[in-house]
């Protein structure tokens, strides 16, 4: 998959078929949409247009604890079969757009398109003041369809960024994993610590997170699956304070792998 930061790296091809959004954890719903998106560019080009950073972390009320990364984002997009993606930044001066600015700098002049094709609650332009219907009227003025994926439920529900993020802070990663159609995952790097859980036979492993705003689940004890290196591991995993001692200085994620010793801090 082609990954643009720019209209110019992109390139424009009228042969396009686009879809817009942020896709924080390119869950099962997400996948519909991309779904979609490859089949309705059959003999053309498919193209996301996603955003960095999270706009709610722009124009929001402050932080958003996210379901991936940029990269863990870009590389769940490009295993679904996308031919190109391009990366905006989102700043405050962008949220300003209004929606017809948007779509005609963007998607029309920018990179081309036949189609564009959104979820059912589509919503863009400063303060989220547009969706379907104004991207049809923009459809008829400009000479593209406009497609509209409908959303997809588990359990009676909906799924959403914001659903998922819940049950994660619930404890409820089972949950979580239907709504995403994968396991949650956590990439970080091995940090080192005091060193008292080799000392009494229970060596761990202590991860700070690679991303900063990933959102990590709610305390408590996880069975998990780990990729060292592309060697694949099994072990459990505490969030929160380590139960063996006192309760003391910062939460914690620490990884116990099964019939595994060696040392891989870094």
């Amino acid at each position: 998959m082609l990954i643009a930061r720019s209209l110019g790296e992109i390139g424009k091809r009228d042969d396009s078929a686009v879809t817009v959004g942020t896709f924080d954890g390119v869950h099962k719903g997400h996948r519909a949409i991309i779904k979609e998106l490859t089949a309705r560019a059959s003999g053309g080009r498919s193209v996301v247009i996603t955003f960095d950073p999270h706009p709610r972390t722009v124009v929001g009320t402050g932080e958003v604890r996210q379901l991936s990364s940029l990269d863990e984002r870009l590389e769940l997009i490009g295993s679904l079969g996308v031919d190109a993606a391009l990366v905006l930044e989102f700043t405050k001066e962008f949220s300003r757009l209004s929606p017809k600015e948007f779509y005609v700098q963007y998607l029309i002049r920018g990179v081309g398109m036949r189609e564009v094709i959104v979820g059912y609650d589509h919503m863009f332009g400063h303060d989220r003041e547009a969706g379907i219907g104004e991207i049809r009227t923009l459809g008829r003025e400009f000479g593209f369809e406009a497609r509209v994926v409908d959303p997809v439920s588990v359990g009676g529900r909906i799924v959403t960024s914001s659903r998922i993020r819940e049950l994660l802070l619930q404890g409820e990663v089972g949950r979580a994993e239907e709504c995403l159609g994968r396991p949650y995952s956590l990439t970080g790097t091995v940090v080192k610590s005091d060193g008292r859980g080799t000392g009494i036979g229970f060596p761990t492993a202590n991860i700070e997170p690679e991303f900063q705003h990933k959102l990590v689940p709610a305390d408590g004890v996880y069975l998990v699956a780990a990729d060292l290196g592309g060697v694949p591991l099994y072990g459990m995993m505490n969030i929160g304070y380590r139960p063996t001692f006192k309760p003391a200085g910062s939460r914690t994620i620490e990884v116990h792998l099964f019939d595994f010793s060696e040392m891989i801090y870094g």
